[in-house]
């Protein structure tokens, strides 16, 4: 029994050993996802101008912020004008008027006086000439050519002070006083501050994603800098051009008061390069996946013997790390670690199922 005993401690039943890959799953759930775009552009002026002068003359004076760098409001005066020639037109101007307002009056009781007359004489001899109509019109006439002669003097006297046409900031300045200049003569360039713009454009695979109410919704515009600075802006328009070469749709999106002028924000100066991010449309019904589990458009789940199954998936768009999918696959049992070297039915063994994954998330964090 002894020597039964001492065999026997000696053999023991070697357990089963399970040889099957390890995998950990992932459970999916289709969601709704609203499409970011991001584009790149460069911030310019809504209009530039180049300023002249609507009357000759010699420049008297000049505003303090006309020069290159300074901001201006709309209806400022920029530079004056001497006014002396023009005061003068004017008061001529106002004096032919009313010679002919006068001529009229004398002319219309003319007219009045042939009238009563015509009265005692025979129609044949009552005439247009007679009733002096035709003298009437020609002092009406008098007086309408003296008014208009008044507004082009009193446009004139006006127009020796220019002014800023919108909230501007001056680029260049070609005058000084003293200077003379003439009818049309270019005096400076300015920009407009009012508002800005960033012409951004569309790749052709992009364009599909674009919501049809993209004009006026929001966006975002990220400034090139050491710190990235957010600026607001609205997409204003659409160009309606693709291009010819690069197939590009460009949009515009414009900023309110880029040189914070009206409140307290962050500057936004011209030529200035960002990148502009908005919301293109709602993608239904898809899965986000991480890309390092697409291969040749597959994804690898599980089937009910805990097997390896291939399944195509149609790719949507790529967001950043992830993969936007849609596909009739097994979402209950997506293979997130794979086996070195993956095939079609091999069996393995599951290690983490979606519950446990987050919960070791947590811990983590």
């Amino acid at each position: 029994m002894k020597g039964i005993e001492v065999s026997a401690a000696d053999v023991e039943a070697d357990a089963p050993i399970d040889t099957r890959p390890t995998v950990t799953v992932l459970s999916l759930t289709p969601e709704t996802i609203a499409v970011t775009l991001s584009s790149y552009g460069e911030v310019s002026p809504l209009e530039s101008t180049n300023l002249a002068a609507q009357v000759a003359g010699e420049v008297e004076s000049w505003n303090p912020n006309f020069l290159a760098g300074g901001i201006v409001r709309r209806g400022d005066v920029l530079f004056t004008i001497e006014k002396d020639a023009y005061e003068a037109a004017l008061l001529l101007a106002e004096a032919n008027l009313s010679s002919a307002k006068a001529q009229l009056i004398q002319e219309e009781a003319q007219a009045e006086v042939a009238r009563l007359e015509a009265k005692t004489m025979p129609d044949a001899r009552v005439t247009d000439l007679y009733l002096r109509k035709p003298q009437v019109m020609s002092a009406q006439a008098a007086v309408k050519s003296a008014e208009a002669q008044l507004k082009i003097a009193a446009r004139d006297l006006d127009n020796c002070e220019v002014r800023a046409p919108y909230d501007a900031l001056i680029v260049s300045r070609d005058i000084s006083k003293g200077d003379y200049v003439t009818q049309g003569m270019k005096t400076a360039v300015i920009n407009n501050v009012e508002f800005a713009e960033v012409t951004f454009p569309v790749a052709g695979f992009d364009r599909q994603f674009v919501g049809a109410d993209i004009i006026g919704s929001p966006a975002t515009l990220e400034l090139d800098a050491p710190l990235k600075t957010h600026i607001t802006a609205t997409i204003h328009r659409d160009t309606g051009i693709i291009d010819s070469t690069t197939r590009m749709t460009h949009f515009v999106a414009r900023i309110d008061d880029p040189y914070a002028l009206n409140g307290d924000k962050t500057v936004v100066k011209f030529g200035s390069y960002g990148t502009v991010v908005f919301k293109g449309k709602a993608l239904e019904n898809v899965y986000r996946i991480p890309q390092t589990l697409i291969t040749s458009r597959k994804i690898w789940t599980l089937d009910e013997d805990n097997n390896l199954v291939a399944q195509p998936v149609e790719v949507i768009r790529e967001d950043g790390t992830d993969f936007l999918i849609r596909g009739n696959f097994n979402a209950k049992s997506v293979v997130m670690s794979l086996p070195e070297y993956p095939q079609e039915g091999m069996p393995v063994k599951v290690i983490a199922s979606n519950d446990q994954l987050l919960v070791s998330h947590h811990v983590e964090k």
